[in-house]
């Protein structure tokens, strides 16, 4: 595994689609490894899960450092130290600013729970009970400087139903966010690409 692409991974809590790229990198599935993991949550569950694996894991909250800005320098530190290429959130609740964005442009990946453009931001799924939709999903997509708005590489669909509760939605997305993610990772490293205004064509 030593030639594979190297990823960081930024997570804020639960860390359930860091595990879900991991997971699919241990069998071959997506050519790469994840090098290290950064929190902004001292606490963030996540972060133990990485070293039980034997993944380096660091946490850079908010109130460690003299800004926002100096904390994203700090977290964009650790994913140099340990060779990132490539930059995945799974979970990370904040902002990135653009300082950080250009360090790493066209070189982060987000998911997120809804079909963007819909509904996004917090509580996506939320959103989409009050709007009424009958089909919902995950989006993963390329980080701009742009809410939750960059080119989108991988989408799946879920079913929303009348009886469903805010969980109940999220579960069900969340199932498809675990397929998406390795998916999309998978895509970007493996096949031709490119970028043309705001999609992402493969096959280039």
């Amino acid at each position: 595994m030593d030639d594979a692409h190297r990823v960081g991974v930024l997570l804020s809590g639960r860390g359930s689609n860091f595990l879900a790229l991991h997971e699919a990198m241990g069998p071959g599935e997506v050519p790469a490894r994840v090098a290290v993991v950064v929190s902004n949550v001292a606490e963030a569950p996540g972060l133990e899960k990485a070293r039980s694996r034997g993944i380096p894991a660091f946490a850079e909250p908010r109130a460690a450092h003299s800004s926002v800005a100096a904390q994203e320098e700090a977290m964009a530190s650790r994913l140099r130290e340990h060779g990132a290429e490539w930059v995945c959130l799974a979970g990370y609740m904040r902002i990135l600013g653009p300082d950080f964005v250009r360090a790493f442009r066209g070189r982060i990946l987000n998911i997120h729970p809804s079909l963007l453009p819909s509904f996004p931001g917090l509580h996506a799924q939320r959103q989409a009970l009050a709007h009424g939709v009958k089909i919902s999903g995950c989006t993963v997509h390329f980080v701009d400087e742009s809410l939750d708005g960059g080119p989108i590489v991988v989408q799946r669909a879920v079913p929303v139903y009348d009886r469903d509760s805010e969980h109940d939605l999220a579960e069900r997305i969340l199932t498809e966010e675990h397929r998406a993610y390795p998916e999309a990772l998978r895509r970007l490293l493996v096949e031709g690409w490119r970028i043309e205004g705001r999609r992402v064509v493969f096959g280039s």
